[in-house]
């Protein structure tokens, strides 16, 4: 197994799946209010946080790996590249999904001819120049702007700090190719064959995966449900973990049924 995985608390499983150039860490905020109602499976993506790489590395491969680590039947939430990493297993593999949350996710991250919900291919490029320069502050600088509205953020943003310290930073070759992921990745026409219930969770000031994006999901998921989280940016569970929680136990218990 490739995917190093921590088992926290008690229920039924809940998968938890990061973005790019981070590991699990990111939700150490939320572990400890989770783990009372949930088997969280917080996972490392291949070649981040505790993890080895893998060869190749493609999104399908990182699907394979988490699907490897993770209960039978499982509820899976996904953030950023780990929304494309869920909506991967929901595709190929249904039968492992109980309930799908994509948080600041997508289909298709970069605009193209007839998807405008996106943003343009150089940001990206330009923040991933500014990891292989300085990792560790360039991560922490963007969760922090995630954490401006949190009502304990600077409590947040130190927990943040400790997380991302414990663990080995990924190799730029890692960075790179996890940008191409986002880059090339378009599962526009696979994720409307989703037919599980699917929360989306989204911030009306994501500027990464822009709140248009969660609007055609919405459209076109026969069982999706749409929160909007006004104030929030890329990280809801960050900025605004209340809200958060509030709707992903409303979703998961069973009078949240979609």
């Amino acid at each position: 197994m490739t995917c190093h995985v921590e088992v926290i608390g008690k229920g039924h499983p809940l998968v938890l799946i990061h973005g790019w150039g981070m590991h699990g860490g990111v939700w150490q905020s939320l572990v400890k209010r989770l783990s009372k109602n949930y088997m969280l499976y917080v996972v490392d993506l291949p070649g981040m946080g505790k993890s080895p790489s893998i060869e190749p590395y493609h999104l399908y491969r990182l699907a394979e790996e988490v699907a490897e680590v993770i209960p039978g039947v499982s509820d899976i939430l996904g953030w950023s590249l780990g929304g494309l990493v869920a909506q991967n297993i929901a595709v190929t593999q249904p039968d492992r999904v109980k309930k799908l949350i994509l948080v600041g996710s997508t289909p298709c991250f970069i605009e193209k001819k007839g998807w405008q919900s996106a943003i343009r291919r150089d940001y990206f490029t330009e923040f991933s120049q500014n990891l292989e320069t300085d990792y560790q502050r360039t991560m922490i600088k963007f969760l922090t702007l995630q954490c401006m509205r949190a009502k304990d953020a600077r409590d947040t943003v130190r927990q943040l700090r400790q997380s991302f310290e414990s663990k080995p930073a990924p190799s730029q070759k890692i960075l790179r190719e996890g940008l191409h992921i986002l880059l090339e990745s378009d599962l526009r026409e696979e994720s409307i064959k989703i037919r599980k219930p699917t929360l989306l969770i989204h911030g009306d000031r994501d500027t990464l995966a822009p709140v248009q994006a969660a609007h055609w999901m919405m459209q076109h998921l026969p069982k999706g449900v749409l929160r909007v989280i006004s104030g929030a940016a890329h990280a809801p569970f960050l900025s605004h973990s209340e809200q958060f929680i509030e709707a992903l136990d409303q979703f998961l218990t069973p009078h949240g049924e979609a």
